[in-house]
């Protein structure tokens, strides 16, 4: 089991220098990509997300790149660019400002359009983004890994107080129809005029309707079998963040169908603090991949 928050890093050759990837893994419901590159990788953002994409499930990942030293060929500046870009400026000038000098000056406070990329190959780009990617997809693991096991510890700590509230429940349940005859039986005699018989069989006949309203054995055992699924799932190596999902939506219902049944106030608190830990682990499960 992993969990969905993570740090790793990781480089590749490029050129004479280095480029260099960190991959931040967040809790997300579902698969959600973020990368950021230097001006210089631009044109390489949609390979990146595809290759998070074909590698990660679910969470929300933050990819950021960065070069160092002489990694990509510098641009050089293009006359071509530069005589385009005065010719322009200066009829532009021209239509909205007849007779206004332009000087050959103002060229130079954009440089970013008289730059023109060195012709480099796009596989030496890839190359280093995956082999980058794929270290500081190893680290992301590791560190996910050792998460997923302290969460996995926390997890089987509120599960096993789950089985014990279901326990305690089951032993309370036995009890509660016996008390609910006598509330039953004291309820009739104090509404029935003095000296009037009670009538036993009818009487039997409500309890035997009562206790039927109360019985909870099905919901007891479906909630045993989703506790055994769970903790099944603990111990898978692939993403179940959505399965545990699906199985603590499955013991919620369980749990309030206990609590709509329960007459009895000792069973009531039971399934309170029950549904208490279903919380708390719920709140937990959001962090598993």
């Amino acid at each position: 089991m992993r969990s969905m928050t993570g740090f790793g890093v990781g480089d590749g050759a490029l050129g004479d220098g280095r480029l260099t990837l960190e991959l931040r893994a967040l809790n997300h419901r579902f698969l959600e990509v973020r990368v950021r590159l230097p001006n210089e990788l631009q044109e390489h953002g949609f390979f990146v997300e595809q290759l998070a994409r074909e590698r990660l499930s679910r969470g929300r990942f933050e990819i950021g790149v960065r070069l160092s030293g002489p990694a990509l060929p510098r641009p050089h500046f293009s006359v071509e660019r530069a005589r385009a870009l005065y010719q322009g400026l200066k009829q532009l000038a021209q239509e909205l400002a007849p007779g206004t000098e332009v000087p050959v000056s103002v060229v130079t406070s954009m440089p970013e359009l008289l730059l023109e990329p060195a012709p480099a190959s796009t596989d030496a780009p890839r190359n280093a983004l995956t082999q980058a990617f794929e270290s500081a997809l190893i680290r992301l693991d590791e560190m996910r890994l050792r998460e997923g096991a302290a969460l996995e510890r926390v997890l089987r700590s509120h599960l096993a107080l789950c089985r014990e509230y279901t326990g305690s429940i089951a032993a309370q349940s036995e009890h509660a129809v016996e008390q609910s005859r006598a509330r039953l039986r004291e309820r009739i005699e104090r509404l029935l005029p003095s000296g009037t018989n009670l009538d036993s069989p009818r009487l039997e006949t409500e309890v035997a309707l009562l206790a039927e309203r109360a019985d909870i054995a099905e919901e007891l055992a479906r909630l045993a079998s989703h506790f055994d699924q769970f903790e099944h799932l603990l111990a898978a190596a692939e993403p179940i963040g959505r399965r545990l999902e699906f199985l603590l939506q499955e013991m919620t219902r369980e749990a309030n169908t206990i609590g709509s049944k329960s007459q009895d106030a000792k069973l009531a608190h039971l399934v309170v603090a029950m549904k208490a830990e279903i919380e708390r682990i719920r709140e937990q499960v959001q962090n598993v991949e």
